[in-house]
């Protein structure tokens, strides 16, 4: 069949059935998966030979693991620590230590290889749970932020299993090749070693170059030949492509590209993905579930039991009441996407037979299709209960009629708070985070919850009859999106600022925001003032150098305020400035002296 036929086949019936499962509440991956079974052998028989899409497909795989790469911030994991490595840590092992003996019983697996499975098929689906739970509205509540902590660990699991199994593969298995094994990985480190080390001095000088070029053809083009190459590099040593993949996004996580890169590796990574996801599907042998139905369906709702009970269990233990731990147990009990490349890559490494392969990818999509309707049936028997569960408002009904209105009750926002407090100045404080609500209640500080770029939160608040309107938000893009829908709807009424840095302070500017206040500017100065008077100059003179100095910056920053999206004309300024900041500071204190 032509390449182009092939692909309007392929794109029509993503159109037709993404949209009927997102509609049905299935997801996206479940209509790609659904897609491509009526397109496979099983159904109309269009396509016989998925394989060789496979091979195409796989590109998806590996471009996702390297967004997870750039994604995987050392400050970010730090924050959710206790819950990404704690529980998410418990479930991926629990989850395993009963699959594990499982495999070896029933289909005789290698128990080196049995676990590896086991690791495996512990992992959720991350686009259809986290879908779902968005979809739901549930992304913020105590189980979706928890259920995001655990995939996220999921997702760092699977880069292991992509390099032990063409371990496996290499070495052979059991207990006879454990020094070739052991021999394999210690080559398999070396390579990954010198392609860390090498990547890091390599890889942002070409970017830099690419980048001076100012071609957004060329930054595209550099960005997927980074990928390519990295994958290549990890398949010479006899390693998955998704491990070098994800080791160039590591490689470039803290650059000043992340952002850029991600941005030209999104449409390829989301064509490739659906087209992996809609291969899968025509490799799923539904005469399996007619030919094996106690079986197929039996592994299946094993699965899913298995994994449901593990994560109940653990989410009690995390002190998540019985509903919530009832959802995340079920938003997370079905196989992932990971599990399908990686079952592929078992096979291609001799580990798995077909009829194996066949059984396995088939169980962990009907597990897939699982989810919704245990969801479902869960929001049902909630309906039914004697005493349902009262569901929580997206926000508190405030008191309306005062005179100013505070958006974030968190650092910045506490100070202004109290000082209104002691005046005796009515405010109506809003602040999205439940917990930080909570805590400041308990102190005593009338905080009502909910998003303060909700319209109708500030109509409730009293917007159209406040005086002031205080943006104390910490998040650069919640704060803007705030700063557009008060400036849309009530565009008589002032905005006062807080801003992270000078972006931030441009960016409200666009906006029309008037009075914008740094967060850290006048401490910083303080600071300065402190260094300068601990070097011998006297009071007088550090506060007359830091005044100039404060004067001089806020002029430049209101002036710079026309060319900042230009980052050449804003680096030569800032060059320029240096000369004339240092003249200005030199002048003060000769004229003091």
């Amino acid at each position: 069949m032509p390449i182009l036929n092939q692909a309007l086949i392929f794109l029509g019936a993503a159109l037709i059935a993404v949209p009927i499962a997102k509609r049905l509440g299935l997801g996206a991956v479940l209509g790609y998966l659904i897609a491509g079974a009526v397109l496979g052998p099983s159904v109309s028989g269009l396509f016989q030979h998925p394989d060789a899409i496979l091979d195409v497909a796989e590109m998806g795989v590996v471009l996702l693991l390297f967004v997870i790469g750039l994604e995987l911030q050392p400050s970010r994991l730090w924050t959710m620590r206790h819950t990404v490595f704690g529980l998410g840590g418990l479930q991926t092992a629990l989850t395993a230590a009963l699959l594990t003996p499982v495999l070896i019983w029933l289909a005789g697996l290698d128990w080196a290889l049995a676990l590896t499975l086991g690791v495996m098929l512990a992992a959720s689906s991350t686009p259809l749970a986290l879908q779902m739970l968005a979809e739901r509205q549930e992304l913020k509540q105590a189980h979706g932020r928890v259920a995001f902590s655990v995939v996220l660990f999921q997702d760092l699991m699977a880069i292991p299993l992509f390099t032990v199994i063409p371990l496996l593969g290499m070495a052979g298995i059991g207990a006879a090749s454990a020094p070739a094994l052991l021999h394999s990985a210690a080559v398999s480190l070396a390579v990954v070693a010198a392609f860390l080390i090498g990547g890091r001095f390599v890889l942002r000088r070409v970017l830099r170059l690419i980048a001076e070029v100012d071609q957004q053809e060329a930054f595209t083009a550099t960005a997927l030949f980074t990928v390519a190459a990295s994958a290549w590099v990890m398949t010479q040593a006899g390693l998955s492509p998704a491990l070098g993949a994800f080791a160039a996004g590591v490689l470039l996580a803290d650059s000043e590209y992340r952002h850029e890169l991600e941005a030209r590796i999104e449409p390829f990574k989301g064509l490739l993905l659906s087209l992996f996801f809609i291969a899968i599907g025509m490799s799923l042998k539904l005469s399996l579930v007619i030919a094996h139905p106690l079986t197929i369906l039996g592994a299946v709702a094993g699965l899913v039991a298995v994994k449901a009970a593990v994560l109940y269990a653990l989410a009690r233990a995390w002190k998540l009441p019985g509903r919530p731990a009832r959802k995340l147990a079920l938003v997370l009990s079905q196989g992932g996407e990971f599990a399908f490349a990686l079952l592929i890559l078992a096979f291609q490494e001799d580990l798995l037979d077909r009829t194996m392969l066949e059984g396995s990818l088939l169980v962990v999509g009907l597990s897939m299709a699982t989810t919704p309707l245990l969801m479902a049936l869960d929001d049902a028997l909630a309906r039914r209960q004697s005493r349902p569960e009262p569901r929580r408002p997206d926000y508190d009904a405030p008191d309306d009629g005062a005179e100013v209105i505070l958006a974030g009750f968190g650092r910045v926002g506490q100070i202004v708070a109290r000082v209104l407090r002691g005046r005796g100045i009515a405010f109506t404080a809003l602040e999205e985070r439940l917990d930080q609500v909570e805590m400041a209640r308990r102190f005593g500080s009338k905080v009502y919850f909910g998003d303060a770029g909700r319209l109708d939160l500030l109509e409730a608040a009293g917007a159209d009859r406040a005086k002031l309107f205080v943006l104390a938000v910490e998040d650069v893009e919640q704060s803007l999106r705030i700063a557009d829908t008060v400036r849309t709807h009530y565009p008589d009424l002032p905005i006062l600022a807080r801003a992270r840095n000078r972006d931030h302070v441009y960016r409200l500017m666009d906006r029309g925001v008037a009075v914008i206040e740094r967060e850290t500017f006048h401490s910083s100065l303080r600071l300065a003032t402190a260094t300068l008077t601990r070097l011998g100059l006297s009071d007088d003179e550090a506060l007359s150098i830091v005044e100039r100095f404060r004067r001089h910056d806020e002029n430049r920053l209101y002036l710079a305020h026309a060319t900042y999206k230009d980052e050449q004309k804003l680096i030569e300024l800032a060059k320029r400035e240096v000369a004339v900041l240092s003249q200005l500071l030199q002048d003060d204190s000769d004229l003091r002296s």
